[in-house]
């Protein structure tokens, strides 16, 4: 099941994805990558399974291939990138359950992610995770809007 991880941030993935494509031409060994980004492995993979997930990039044997997707999403303006992170967010945890419910309170999505066993927020900070997940990733991408009793899923158009 794919998840957005909680320490994925919509910055690092830009830089990820700058780096990989300027720096490298679009593919590079993990370790040359990290090395570049100065920055430690286990603060790298984070941002490379959620841009692997988006379908951004493309990790095989130690390798990391930006994607078509990708070189868009880079050359792409705000509104653009934007669209790209909203259309990939949809099969992917916990944006798949936001769908579902359509208007959910932090505590409603958590036990509905936990019902259909999704483990990731089920520690002391899963739920403060959760909702910077759901702000920084799913508001940013006009997935979602905020509302004060939680959130609901944007159904005005995307542009």
């Amino acid at each position: 099941m794919d998840v957005i991880d909680p320490d994925a941030r919509i910055a690092d993935l830009v830089g990820l994805l700058y780096v990989l494509n300027n720096i490298f031409n679009g593919k590079t060994d993990l370790y040359k990558l990290e090395k570049e980004m100065e920055v430690d492995i286990d603060d790298l993979m984070p941002i490379v399974y959620t841009a692997e997930r988006l379908g951004l990039v493309a990790v095989e044997s130690g390798d990391i291939n930006i994607s078509d997707k990708g070189r868009e999403y880079i050359k792409s303006g705000m509104i653009q990138r934007k669209k790209i992170i909203n259309n990939s967010l949809r099969d992917i945890e916990p944006f798949k359950t936001a769908i579902e419910l359509k208007s959910f309170s932090l505590d409603d999505i958590l036990e509905k992610l936990k019902d259909n066993g999704v483990q990731t927020f089920n520690n002391p900070d899963g739920l403060h995770d959760l909702e910077v997940i759901l702000i920084e990733w799913g508001v940013y991408s006009r997935l979602l809007k905020k509302t004060d009793d939680g959130f609901e899923v944007n159904t005005q158009d995307q542009s």
